[in-house]
Order: structure tokens, then C-alpha cells, then sequence
């Protein structure tokens, strides 16, 4: 037996270590250039949203200063820029009635438009649920809408000016009836794609007409309405220049056609720039509409 102990190797004894807190495990360092690499990122991400606007500007800067230099009767963008500075640094005068400022100009487009465009809402989109809920009223109007919606608006400006012996109105008349036919067909297109099982619903409990209307047409048919919104919103903005031109008065329209017999172009590019501002800041307007009220996929 003892000759057996002493074949056994010997262990080594445990050395103690002195523990004085919680065991800490090493992290591997990540790599500077990873990490350089994850922060430049986000500017990254920046310059791809950035860069492609910014050379589209480039771009059509450098063929507006062709055109300038080719052509000494066309502004560059400097003296536009210059003459812009000018323009807005009072935008609200008012020396009389064919000469006020830029502002008043655009206000007073904005206010017909306005009121044109209230009035198509109140007409066209009752009238789109009507269209769309009657199969008798849709066979009435169907030929009436389908023959008078290709027609130019401004062909309806001397009826305008013919009925309502005003330049105006006859302008108002013009944003309104190019205004109603979007309003009609998108309305009337969301009523009659509204789920068969909904009406199927709301028969079986006996709903009232107002009930299924705005509890079961109306939330359906919204994103149709608001398209048909935006649609003639853009429309209306567009007539109401060309409506202007020929009117006269007040209006961004008309102030076009004045800077054009006044031959002074900056005014008139200037113009142009203020017209897509403002139609855009309507569309976003809509389309933040849009999306308060409807689901955001729908608006987009």
C-alpha cells in the first residue's frame, strides 16, 4: 500500500487569490476604423438626401446663366436675385389700385381660389355621394361629367364674364367649375368601392341612411375625397393665373401679364418661383390633411 502512495504524483496545492470585487471579463476593443466608419454614417446618409436637389439647382442655375449670356434681354440669376431682394423688401405696398406690392397680389389669387375651391367642395362631394349611392343619378350624370370634364376651364371664363358681368366672379366661376369635377369622380369612385359586406351589415341591423352614411361611407371613402381634394387644388391654382391674365385687376396673374408688358423678365421669373412655392405649401397642407386623417400609406 505505501509502495502505491508513493507512485502517486503529488498535486500541486491551490494558490489562494485574494478576490476584492466582482469578476471583471475583458471587452474586446472594436477597431478604430469601425468606429470611425459607424459614425460617418449619418453624414453619409445626409449628403444622399442632399446631394441630388442641390446639383438639380446646380444644374438649372448654370442653364439659366447660358441662356443669359447668350441672350442680354434675359436676367442671370443674380440680377433676379438681386431684384427679388428688392421686390420683397416691401412686399405690401399700396400706391393705388393696379400698383401694389407682390403680397396683395398673391393674396387676392389666394382669396378667389379660396372661395371657388369652398364652393366645389360644397357642391361636388355631397353631390359624389349622391352619384355614387344612386345607380339612377350615376346613369343621369355619367354623360353630362364625361362630356363637360375635358373642356379647358378658361373656356368657361367668357360664360363667366357673359352671366356675371364681372371680371371677378367670372374668375371665381372658372377656379369652381374646373374644381367640382375631381371632387365628383373621386368621391363617387370611394363610395362605390366602399365593401359589399359593410352594406350587408348595415342592412341586417337596420341602419338609417345618415347612419350608414357617416358611419360606414364616409370613413371609407375619405382617402378618395381627399385625393379628389388635392387633384383640384392643383388644378385651381393653375386656372387662376391664366384667369387673371385675362381678367385683369388684382391677382398674381394679372401682375405677370403687367411685368410682361412692362418687359421687366426678373419680375416675371420671380413670379413663376412664387407661384410653385405657394402650390406646393398647398399640396403639403393637403397632404398633411391626409395623413391626420387617414392612414399614413393611404395618404402617401
Amino acid at each position: 500500500m505505501n509502495a502505491l502512495l508513493k507512485s502517486v504524483p503529488n498535486e500541486p496545492a491551490p494558490v489562494p487569490v485574494a478576490v476584492s470585487g466582482p469578476a471583471r471579463t475583458a471587452t474586446p476593443r472594436k477597431p478604430a476604423a469601425a468606429v470611425a466608419a459607424r459614425r460617418a454614417q449619418p453624414f453619409a446618409a445626409m449628403v444622399r438626401r442632399v446631394a441630388p436637389p442641390l446639383t438639380g439647382i446646380a444644374l438649372v442655375l448654370l442653364v439659366w446663366q447660358v441662356i443669359a449670356a447668350q441672350n442680354e434681354a434675359f436676367p442671370s440669376p443674380l440680377v433676379t436675385w438681386q431684384a427679388a431682394l428688392e421686390l420683397f423688401a416691401d412686399p405690401f405696398y399700396r400706391n393705388s389700385p393696379n400698383d401694389q406690392g407682390i403680397g396683395w397680389n398673391v393674396l387676392a389669387s389666394l382669396q378667389r381660389v379660396a372661395i371657388g375651391f369652398g364652393l366645389a367642395a360644397l357642391i361636388g362631394i355631397p353631390l359624389g355621394f349622391v352619384i355614387g349611392r344612386v345607380q339612377f343619378v350615376s346613369r343621369m350624370f355619367g354623360p353630362i361629367i364625361s362630356l363637360l370634364k375635358p373642356v379647358s376651364p378658361l373656356a368657361w371664363l367668357p360664360i363667366g364674364l357673359l352671366v356675371f358681368k364681372s371680371a371677378d366672379p367670372a374668375a371665381i366661376w372658372s377656379i369652381f367649375i374646373c374644381s367640382i369635377w375631381p371632387m365628383i369622380i373621386n368621391t363617387a369612385v370611394g363610395v362605390q368601392r366602399v365593401p359589399q359586406d359593410y352594406m350587408n351589415v348595415a342592412r341586417v341591423l337596420n341602419l338609417s341612411e345618415w347612419k350608414i352614411l357617416t358611419k360606414i361611407l364616409l370613413p371609407s371613402a375619405l382617402p378618395y375625397i381627399l385625393t379628389g381634394v388635392r387633384l383640384a387644388i392643383g388644378t385651381a391654382w393653375l386656372v387662376i393665373v391664366a384667369a387673371e391674365m385675362l381678367t385683369g385687376g388684382v391677382g398674381i396673374g394679372f401682375w405677370v401679364w403687367d411685368e410682361w408688358n412692362n418687359l421687366n423678365v426678373a419680375h416675371i421669373i420671380i413670379a413663376i418661383a412664387i407661384i410653385g412655392v405657394v402650390g406646393l405649401l398647398l399640396e403639403l397642407a393637403l397632404v398633411s390633411l391626409a395623413r391626420a386623417l387617414t392612414h399614413e400609406q393611404v395618404a402617401n
